[in-house]
């Protein structure tokens, strides 16, 4: 393959300025195809693109495979999808026919191992994207085994992965389910080109450069695309990840921009925090960082944290360069992540000629994921919180993409005049971040430059606009719309972001909360929270001052439902201890729990398998990250935030006693666990109520509120 830098400094070119495919006379689907007889119907004889997926088929903007239909639809192609097929043979990726450009494969919404598996590996009795949420209609890894079918359907197709599955396991990565270090997606998968995070520019102008003649293997330069190439060709810099960055203090510095204070300074009176700074000036459109090799980071844990920790850092589009990695006698290669979306590009997105209905195959099948989204309106993409457990950094990446106000609420007046399910209530107003709508960097230079990993940790940065305004404005313009009864914001909320804006979580607590709020404060300890890269239990106590005051004022009885995670990298037994004792002082009894997860490519995932933190550079002396990782354990961190239960109640005495805390095991307030169990529960010998013989009893034992 030739030299073919990225332009890195050109404005990417408008999604919707390409000259549309001369099947364009076809005209608009009423859903995109499944069948041949639906093809036949619409006087088509072939497909140009075929969508394989492993959800049922909903014509929704909230579903992947029908966004990106749509898309290539108003681009003039004829776009075909096959949803959840039969994998045991070929005959299901055959029934459209063979795709003149390509297939595009995805798992669906959620990665299939997610989607099939708990946290503790069992097998989930539900699929919320089939229809009547029956179970096992996807396989395991879903990505590798439909691009083996394709492969056999139609082998000299070319064959584009992409959606979250393919995303996350762009390059070698640690796999929970199996516990060992995987090869990228991409090798195991044979495919021609992965498409990573938010794919229509690359999907877009991949379908239109086949469509011209290219071959598939000639198109090596789309931001957000990885392939497989046989060596670093002619005209690029390599370097090695290991001399990428080097230590600094964050101290106000000379700004490469004259008039611009540093992106990264610390705020006035806080701690510095630990930024790594580039030691090689290189142009950045010419230079590919390598990465350690898939044989080193299986090998060596310090390699697969240095690997993981090298790629974080270069996923500002604004910044990043290239990444390679050997796997064998092959190299996995990254181009830089996708240039986001502006928001009259969101806006043509969001309102391309959806039904928002399920497709009329499925007839009266009840989909659980389609029942939960159908009246719900996405205002908003990407998330620049920074967790170190989410996937949606690495998917949607850091920089905020929002649709304008006029688009957001012609689709809540779309939704009031066509479903015919909708009674006045629009479920969700939101995104990844219900309140990141038109946030972002002061400065775009500055944004462009910075390589922090997070906009609000330690701190909120002080060259973040915080200004909640134009939210507050799109929320009370949505509600004023005649027929809406209620407009609810269910997405997740940013608490250390809302608490600067006292004006905002009135209208929220005024207007847009059910009676309950979930919100995510993940724990209440210093150490875990650190290695969640969270703010500290104060914030939260600081939004749910104002969350009070704000729904007394307005004659409302509302409550907030924090989420906490169990057996996160950093939390020690004591920090789950802790935990719990906080619950209970606040009355909370948690009915679901979640213990962490470790998905692919996510920095907790490397936390969790290295024992080292990413966050902070990796040698063999630095910082080792407890990990609570055996069943008993974990087990035993989630009976801590379900304190409350008879049936943990053995687990956690037996803890309690083995921690030196036997004085929390009791009858009082002031005790975590009685001392007697009821019957029927936990580990009671023949359902028999039975005392613990380790502490006295005084008196009828009496049950904790």
């Amino acid at each position: 393959m030739d030299y073919n830098p990225i332009p890195v400094s050109l404005p990417p070119r408008d999604l919707f300025s390409y000259r549309p495919y001369w099947a364009k006379r076809y005209g608009i689907a009423p859903q995109l195809p499944l069948s041949r007889a639906e093809m036949e119907a619409l006087g088509w004889d072939s497909c140009d693109v075929i969508l394989v997926t492993g959800d049922a088929y909903v014509d929704h903007p909230s579903f992947g495979m029908a966004l990106i239909g749509r898309l290539l639809e108003a681009q003039g192609f004829r776009v075909g999808i096959i949803a959840q097929p039969d994998w045991h043979s070929a005959a299901d990726f055959q029934k459209l026919g063979r795709p003149n450009l390509f297939f595009g494969v995805t798992g669906g919404n959620m990665d299939s191992m997610v989607n099939r598996y708990t946290s503790d590996k069992r097998i989930r009795s539900n699929d919320a994207y089939t229809p009547d949420g029956a179970a096992g209609k996807r396989p395991d890894r879903s990505v590798l085994v439909y691009s083996q079918r394709c492969r056999e359907a139609y082998k000299d197709v070319p064959l584009i992965i992409g959606g979250i599955e393919a995303s996350l396991r762009r390059i070698a990565h640690y796999d929970y389910w199996s516990d060992t270090v995987r090869r990228s997606v991409l090798v195991d998968a044979k495919a021609d080109l992965l498409v990573y995070g938010n794919g229509e520019r690359s999907v877009v102008a991949l379908a239109h450069r086949l469509a011209k003649g290219e071959t598939i293997d000639q198109i090596t330069d789309l931001r957000g695309t990885a392939f497989i190439r046989k060596s670093v060709p002619a005209g690029w810099t390599e370097i090695d990840a290991g001399d990428v960055d080097q230590p600094s203090v964050v101290v106000p510095h000379p700004s490469p921009y004259d008039d611009a204070p540093s992106a990264c300074r610390a705020q006035a009176g806080s701690v510095a925090p630990i930024q790594f700074q580039r030691k090689t000036k290189t142009d950045p459109a010419s230079t590919v960082i390598r990465l350690p090799s898939y044989e080193q980071v299986k090998a060596d844990a310090l390699q697969y944290a240095h690997a993981s920790r090298t790629l974080h850092l270069e996923t500002n589009p604004g910044n990043a360069r290239a990444l390679i990695q050997r796997h064998g006698d092959r190299e996995v290669w990254l181009n830089p992540p996708p240039i986001p979306l502006t928001t009259a590009e969101m806006d043509r997105v969001y309102e391309l000629p959806y039904s928002r209905l399920p497709h009329h195959a499925y007839g009266g099948a009840k989909l659980p994921a389609f029942e939960m989204i159908q009246h719900s309106v996405t205002i908003m993409r990407g998330c620049f919180g920074g967790c170190t457990f989410c996937s949606i950094t690495e998917h949607e990446g850091r920089i905020i993409q929002s649709r304008s106000e006029d688009s957001i609420v012609d689709e809540i007046a779309a939704i009031r005049d066509t479903s015919p399910t909708f009674s006045g209530h629009i479920s969700d107003l939101g995104g990844p971040t219900a309140n990141m709508y038109r946030l972002g960097c002061r400065s775009k230079a500055i944004a462009a430059a910075c390589r922090k990993l997070s906009c609000v940790y330690p701190q909120v940065c002080h060259q973040l606009v915080t200004d909640h305004g134009p939210l507050i404005r799109l929320y009370r313009r949505a509600r004023a719309l005649s027929g809406i009864k209620k407009i609810f914001v269910a997405s997740g909320l940013r608490y250390d972001l809302a608490v600067l804006s006292p004006e905002y979580v009135k209208e929220l607590a005024s207007h847009h909360v059910g009676g309950y709020l979930k919100i995510a404060p993940e724990h209440t300890e210093a150490g875990p929270l650190a290695k969640m890269m969270k703010p500290g239990i104060a914030s939260y106590d600081r939004f749910k001052a104002l969350f009070d005051k704000f729904s007394r004022e307005a004659g409302k009885e509302q409550y907030l439902i924090p989420y906490f995670i169990a057996a996160h990298p950093g939390s020690t037994d004591e920090d789950m201890l802790n935990l719990a004792l906080w619950l209970k002082r606040n009355d909370f009894r948690l009915d679901q729990v979640q213990a962490f997860l470790p998905s692919p490519m996510a920095i907790a995932s490397a936390m969790y398998h290295t024992g080292k933190n990413p966050l902070h550079k990796i040698s063999r002396s630095s910082e080792a990250v407890f990990v609570p990782k055996g069943l008993t354990q974990r087990r035993l961190h989630k009976a801590f935030l379900r304190y409350h239960d008879p049936n943990n109640w053995p687990m956690l005495r037996e803890a309690l006693k083995r921690m030196g805390r036997a004085d929390l095991i009791g009858n009082g307030k002031v005790h975590l666990v009685p001392s007697w169990q009821p019957a029927g529960t936990g580990d009671a010998a023949e359902g028999r109520r039975v005392a613990y013989k380790a502490m006295p009893q005084r008196g009828k034992p009496r049950r904790s509120r």
